[in-house]
C-alpha cells in the first residue's frame, strides 16, 4: 500500500484525504469512476484499460502514460498534460478536453466526440479522425505542416479540411498549393480551378481568374522531379500565400463565410 507522504508527492501538492484515497484506489486497482485527481502526478502510470469514467483529472500530468483501452467517458481533462501517452482503443466520449496537451498521443481506435480536440493541442499525435476536430484547425494544421516544408502531410490535412467543408475555397487553393509543392502539377491544377469556381461563385471574379491562370500555367508545365516547389513558382511564392490562409479559416468559421 501506497504511504500517504508518496501519494502526497505523487498529487504534487497538498490534497484532501479523499483525494489521497481516490489516488490510491487508482494505482493498486486500475480503476477510479469519479476520482479526485486534479493536478496529479501520474507520469508513465499503467492504467490499461482503467476505469476513470467522470473522473476529475484537470491538471494532472499524465505524460507517457498507458491509458489504452481505458474508459474516460465524461472525464474531466482540461489542461491535462497527456504528452506521448497511449490513448489507443481509449473511450473519450463525453470527456473535456479543453487545453490539454495531446502532442505525440497515440488515439488510434479512440472513441472521440465531434470536435472534441478542437480546442486541445494534438502536434504529432497518431491516430485522430478528422471527425474529432473543427474545419478551422483541421485546415489551420495543414498550414502549420506546409509553411515547415512538410508538403504530404499539409495535403492530408487540406484533404481532411475539404471533407469537413467542401465548399470552402481557402481549403482547395491550399491543396493545391500542396500538390504543387510535391510536382504533381495535374492535381495541383484540378484544386486551383475548383478554388476559382467556388471563389467565383463568391463573386471574387479576380481571384478566380488568376487561380483558373495558374492552373492552365500548371498543366503546360513539362514534367519536373517531384518536389520541385513549382507550385509555389506559379502562385509567386507558396509561403507567403500560406502564411495568410490561418487567419482567414478563423475568419470564415467565426463568420460563417467562405
Amino acid at each position: 500500500m501506497l504511504r500517504p507522504l508518496v501519494l502526497t508527492l505523487l498529487l504534487g501538492s497538498p490534497v484532501a484525504a479523499a483525494d489521497l484515497l481516490d489516488l490510491q484506489q487508482l494505482l493498486e486497482h486500475g480503476d477510479c469512476a469519479g476520482c479526485q485527481l486534479q493536478d496529479a502526478d501520474l507520469v508513465h502510470a499503467e492504467l490499461k484499460q482503467a476505469d476513470l469514467r467522470g473522473a476529475r483529472l484537470s491538471g494532472a500530468n499524465l505524460s507517457r502514460a498507458s491509458l489504452r483501452q481505458a474508459d474516460l467517458t465524461g472525464a474531466d481533462l482540461r489542461q491535462a498534460v497527456l504528452l506521448g501517452a497511449d490513448l489507443s482503443g481509449a473511450d473519450l466520449r463525453g470527456a473535456n478536453l479543453a487545453g490539454s496537451d495531446l502532442r505525440q498521443a497515440d488515439l488510434s481506435g479512440a472513441q472521440l466526440d465531434r470536435e472534441a480536440l478542437s480546442h486541445s493541442h494534438w502536434e504529432g499525435a497518431q491516430g485522430i479522425p478528422s471527425s474529432a476536430s473543427s474545419y478551422a484547425d483541421l485546415h489551420n494544421r495543414g498550414v502549420d505542416a506546409a509553411i515547415k516544408g512538410k508538403h504530404p502531410e499539409a495535403e492530408q490535412r487540406f484533404s481532411d479540411a475539404i471533407g469537413r467543408r467542401p465548399d470552402a475555397a481557402i481549403s482547395w487553393l491550399a491543396r493545391g498549393i500542396a500538390r504543387g509543392e510535391q510536382g504533381r502539377e495535374l492535381q495541383a491544377a484540378a484544386d486551383l480551378n475548383q478554388a476559382a469556381r467556388l471563389y467565383r461563385q463568391g463573386g471574387e471574379e479576380t481571384l478566380a481568374d488568376e487561380l483558373d491562370e495558374a492552373a492552365d500555367k500548371l498543366r503546360e508545365a513539362p514534367k519536373r522531379q517531384k518536389g520541385n516547389g513549382w507550385g509555389s513558382a506559379v502562385l509567386g511564392g507558396a509561403a507567403g500565400v500560406l502564411k495568410q490562409l490561418a487567419p482567414y479559416a478563423l475568419k470564415v468559421m467565426s463568420q460563417g463565410l467562405l
